[in-house]
């Protein structure tokens, strides 16, 4: 009975990986953003078919992220959509297709908000809290139409204008501070290709990566605002 009763024990705390002289990893729920330093990478434009290389990379790397999907990618790739919300990086509505919303009326931004939560609740069975307009563009109809936070971002990568993932990495390395929103896009290859490095890059400053609503958390962002970081709260 005693053996018995030692054998559970050990195969328990294998299990919890809490054996003694080892720690386990602490989730990146349970990271504070207040008392280190955080950084939310997020893609845009997604998902496309080298999202799940993408998505490969994060996991090798333990890093969740926040995909910010257009309806009709997400209608074309859904089971590429449901895979990122099955592997813990959250789901952000960025219209249907990648229109300029501030040019459309009320009626037609939110037909394009509500296809796309449509398209990402049917392939992950969530509707996305927060969304992305599309180029940065938003006005009083867009901020009213969401009916939700409108995450834009800090630290621009201009990944889309060059294809070069040297360059990404540099301006991720040097422009990057706690509590930033990187801008990065999965549809160029060159982009997915920087990722590695700009993780082992970031990691080396002492960084951890969250998602969008753990790098606020315990606050809630407000709805129908617009929000580029939260360099504020930490507090070293």
């Amino acid at each position: 009975m005693h053996r018995r009763l030692v054998i559970s024990a050990v195969v328990t705390a294998l299990c919890g990986g809490t054996l003694i002289g080892t720690t386990a990893p602490a989730s990146a729920a349970a990271v504070d953003c207040r008392k280190v330093k955080c950084v939310a990478l997020t893609f845009d434009d997604g998902p496309v078919a080298d999202t799940t290389r993408l998505l490969t990379l994060l996991k090798d790397h333990g890093v969740k992220a926040t995909f910010y999907l257009v309806g009709k990618n997400v209608q074309r790739y859904p089971a590429t959509a449901r895979n990122a919300s099955r592997a813990g990086h959250q789901i952000g509505n960025h219209s249907w297709d990648h229109a300029d919303l501030t040019r459309l009326t009320s009626a037609q931004i939110r037909s394009q908000l509500s296809r796309t939560d449509t398209a990402i609740k049917q392939a992950t069975g969530i509707r996305p809290t927060t969304m992305r307009a599309p180029y940065g563009a938003h006005n009083t109809a867009v901020r009213q139409a969401s009916d939700r936070p409108l995450v834009h971002w800090s630290v621009d990568t201009l990944d889309w204008k060059y294809r070069d993932p040297a360059r990404i990495v540099r301006t991720v390395r040097d422009q990057t501070r706690p509590g930033d929103i990187v801008l990065l896009h999965d549809i160029h290859r060159t982009t997915v290709n920087a990722v590695p490095d700009i993780i082992k890059t970031l990691k080396a400053k002492g960084f951890h990566f969250v998602t969008v609503d753990q790098l606020f958390a315990p606050a809630k962002l407000p709805a129908e605002k617009v929000t580029y970081h939260n360099r504020a709260a930490y507090r070293p």
